[in-house]
């Protein structure tokens, strides 16, 4: 898919899906905005994408960062195309008694908050130009309860209803509002599940886990009309036909 001119801003990009998902997006044509908390690693990725790619830091638990980096990235480009809420926490697993108060609340504040803080601040530019694409980073969490992950849980199933609400007021505006569910992915965060040893995803055996740029192809593909008929819910990708539709496997 030819994403020449198209501007795509990624939080949570210094690794995994968003870093694989700057690189498909770069290879496609398109501009990137890298978001994440530390300068480091994104400044190093935009150093490998070259001139069409900004990295900003930005924690997008905080408003006015998130607001700034969206700023920054229309003055630097003219435009967000596609808003890609990829920036997510898993800690602190924990059982809801023994659970950290900080911590718990601190997860719903970049889960949760930190997707609306994104879509709140791209909306004005989107429906100004016509339309664009907002695609969150969902979970078969988001449906499931497991031990460990109230938090967890939690937020993915406020940002699984929360797509559908952007849907509902924006569809009329050119919004394409579509979540993604990746399954077990091969991240620092299976990492961190597989080291917890509670509920049986830490069970897993890692070989299971597909690998970073398997969601951000997908999320290149959603940016197309075949995703239409996803708009408003869920695109999972633990399905054979998503993964044939993307390219994944023949």
């Amino acid at each position: 898919m030819d994403m020449t001119g198209k501007t795509v801003l990624i939080t949570g990009a210094s690794r995994g899906i968003g870093a694989a998902t700057a690189r498909v997006f770069a290879a496609a044509g398109a501009n990137v905005v890298l978001l994440a908390r530390s300068s480091g690693e994104i400044s190093a990725l935009a150093g490998e994408i070259g001139t069409r790619a900004l990295a900003l830091t930005c924690d997008v638990s905080d408003p006015n960062d998130v607001q700034a980096a969206v700023a920054q990235a229309v003055s630097t480009f003219g435009t967000v195309d596609i808003l890609i809420s990829n920036a997510g926490v898993i800690d602190p697993i924990s059982p809801i008694s023994g659970s950290d108060l900080q911590g718990w609340g601190r997860a719903i504040d970049i889960n949760v908050k930190g997707v609306y803080y994104g879509v709140h601040a791209v909306l004005p530019h989107m429906i100004a130009r016509g339309g664009g694409s907002i695609f969150t980073i969902g979970s078969g969490a988001a449906h499931s309860p497991l031990e460990g992950w109230s938090h967890y849980c939690t937020s993915k199933a406020a940002v699984y209803m929360f797509n559908q609400c952007v849907d509902r007021e924006y569809r009329g505006k050119g919004i394409r509002a579509i979540s993604l569910s990746p399954g077990t992915v091969a991240t620092e965060m299976q990492v961190k599940i597989k080291a917890s040893g509670i509920n049986p995803v830490s069970q897993l055996d890692p070989s299971v886990h597909i690998p970073a740029d398997w969601p951000a192809r997908c999320l290149l593909w959603m940016c197309g009309p075949e995703a239409d008929a996803y708009l408003g819910d869920e695109i999972s990708l633990r399905d054979d036909g998503i993964r044939r539709a993307v390219g994944l496997i023949t």
